[in-house]
Formats: structure tokens, C-alpha cells, sequence
């Protein structure tokens, strides 16, 4: 096949290119400069220039190609992210599914796959839900939600097929996000967040190793299945016991608790809602559906898989009983 990749310079496109170059298909991947071009070569695609919130050149890109697939976003990365940067991500998200979809219509594509977040559908009381349970978006995830919407109305009315993969937390040695929480549990100023005015209730987190997400969009790609699936690995985990394992794996002091609250003023009220609100969900339907399994079935095998490619790579020195950060 060919197909069209937007967001091939992030975490999810550049591990998505590499999987479909391996598949033996031609990859095109979105890029807006000389470092992106770069970055999609490298692993085995072919880049074109343009902007997801620019509708022209995101056809002019995808020209040739008969799936697309949207994996594109802005999520923020600060400390505290700003309204601004809230914004910028569902311009990304929504916006860019639109012009996704006039680009689908112009040059007649056959399928539209788009990554969205399994927490669009997390319950207020913390119960398992699925596929079928009833959205409940916030501030952050109402824009993925509005995204399903535009690529799910853009095939009934565009005449092509559409996929929404609902993905679990993301984590890998390439994550900032991932990064960020092993070099602060180093430091011992990545705590774990609780919920509760004591901060003792935690929450349960639907984990995806990356690579694991690329495997499952470039399954999805060579289908012709419809619908929305839900992309976890096998085993949804406390974020207590997630990040005490990484601690334990990094020779890094045991993470302190506290409140979700106390910490509302430091990281913002949305990082703190992502952390204490529990979003046990599982991927039976996409294994159903798919001939697809994680290569990392919980956090234990894909921590190992980060700390030892940290190591590989020199982001990780070696000292006393543990590890050093690296920066780079």
C-alpha cells in the first residue's frame, strides 16, 4: 500500500513508519522541515512538506496514497501546561481531522484510521468500560472526541472506510513524558498522585507501550475492518505500583505520595485529573479483530525495554547503587 502518515516526526509516527517500511509499504510521511524530512528518511519513508492545519497541503501530501492515518497531536509537555498549549492540541486533533478528511476525498483514498485516547470514556466512578460504555469527556480529551466525530461523519458522507483506535497511556524511552518521569523519580520530585483529601486512593492507568501502538495502527492499515477498538497492553496497573516498579528498576528512591491536590497548583488540574482518575479498560475487541497481541503485555516487560535502551543510549551513567540522568 501506500499510505499517508500525519504525525511522522512524533513519538507514535516515527515508530509507525519504521513498522509499515517493514511491512513493504510505501510510507509518506508529513513533515515541515529539514529536521522532519530527516527524521521520516531515516526510517524508511519518504517525506512531503506540509502543515496538518493547512487543508491544501495536506492533500497535495497525501496525493497518491489510499490510507491515511491522523497521529498527529500537540500535547503538551511543560511542567504545567498553559490554555494556550491545551488549544494548540485541539486545533491538531479536530482540526486536523477535518482537513484529514477533505484530503481523503481528494485523492480518492480507500481508509482513514485516527488515534485517539481510551480516557475519552473513562467513567466518573472508576468502573471498567469498553467500546460500548458512554463517553464522559474533560477539557483535554474533548477535542479527541470531537475528532472521532468529524473522521466517522467524513466516511459515511466521503464514501471511505474509518478506523478509531482509542489508545492506552503512552510510555517509551522516546516519550518526553516517560523521560520526564524517570529523570524526576531519579531526583525524587516525581511523586505519586493520589486521589482523596489523604491522597491514599489510586488510580488505575490503561498503559500502551509505543511500539506496541505502531503495530496495532499498521495491523489496522492492511485491513478493511470499521469501527473504534481500544489499543492497551494486557494489564492495566495503580499508578503507585507503575511507578514504584520504575523507581525499583532505576535504583531511584521510593516515590513519596501525595494528595492529587496538593499538587493541583504545581503540574495543573488537568495532569492532575489524568493521574487520579482510573481508566480500567482492555483490547479484547482489537484482538478479536486483529491478528495482533502487545509485544509488551504490561508495564513490567516494557520498563525493562526503556531502562535498558536508556542504558544503550547513554542516557543512564551507572553510579552507587543505581543509575544518573543524562541530559542530552
Amino acid at each position: 500500500m501506500n499510505v499517508f502518515v500525519a504525525g511522522a516526526t512524533g513519538v507514535l509516527g516515527r515508530e509507525l513508519v519504521a513498522e509499515l517500511a517493514a511491512r513493504n509499504h510505501h510510507v509518506v510521511g508529513l513533515s515541515r522541515g529539514a529536521r522532519g524530512d530527516e527524521l521520516v528518511a531515516d526510517r524508511g519513508g519518504e517525506p512531503r512538506r506540509g502543515d496538518i492545519l493547512d487543508e491544501k497541503s495536506l492533500a497535495d501530501a497525501a496525493e497518491g496514497c489510499s490510507a491515511l492515518i491522523h497521529a498527529a497531536t500537540a500535547i503538551p509537555t511543560s511542567r504545567k501546561p498553559t490554555e494556550d498549549e491545551w488549544v494548540r492540541n485541539d486545533r491538531v486533533r479536530a482540526e486536523g481531522a477535518r482537513n484529514l478528511v477533505a484530503a481523503a476525498e481528494e485523492v480518492d483514498a480507500d481508509r482513514l484510521l485516527l488515534q485517539s485516547i481510551v480516557w475519552v470514556a473513562r467513567q466518573p466512578d472508576g468502573r471498567p468500560f469498553d467500546e460500548e460504555s458512554s463517553p464522559d469527556p474533560d477539557r483535554t480529551t474533548r477535542s479527541a472526541l470531537d475528532a472521532e466525530r468529524i473522521v466517522r461523519r467524513g466516511g459515511e458522507e466521503g464514501g471511505f472506510d474509518v478506523g478509531v483506535l482509542r489508545c492506552g497511556f503512552f510510555y517509551s524511552p522516546e516519550s518526553a513524558h516517560t523521560r520526564q518521569m524517570g529523570s524526576g523519580l531519579l531526583d525524587g520530585k516525581f511523586p505519586i498522585l493520589g486521589g482523596g483529601p489523604l491522597g491514599k486512593r489510586d488510580a488505575t492507568l490503561s498503559m500502551l507501550h509505543v511500539e506496541d501502538a505502531a503495530r496495532a495502527f499498521a495491523t489496522a492499515a492492511e485491513s478493511d475492518a470499521t469501527g473504534c477498538w481500544h489499543v492497551t497492553d494486557d494489564e492495566p496497573v495503580s499508578l503507585a505500583t507503575m511507578l514504584t516498579a520504575f523507581a525499583d528498576r532505576l535504583g531511584a528512591p521510593e516515590p513519596r505520595r501525595i494528595p492529587g491536590w496538593l499538587a493541583r497548583p504545581l503540574v495543573g488540574r488537568h495532569s492532575v485529573r489524568l493521574l487520579t482518575k482510573s481508566m480500567p479498560t482492555t483490547n479484547r475487541r482489537f484482538r478479536e479483530t486483529f491478528d495482533w497481541e502487545p509485544t509488551y503485555p504490561s508495564y513490567r516487560e516494557g520498563l525493562d525495554e526503556v531502562v535498558e535502551t536508556w542504558r544503550n543510549d547513554g542516557l543512564l551513567i551507572a553510579g552507587g547503587d543505581g543509575y544518573e540522568w543524562r541530559e542530552q
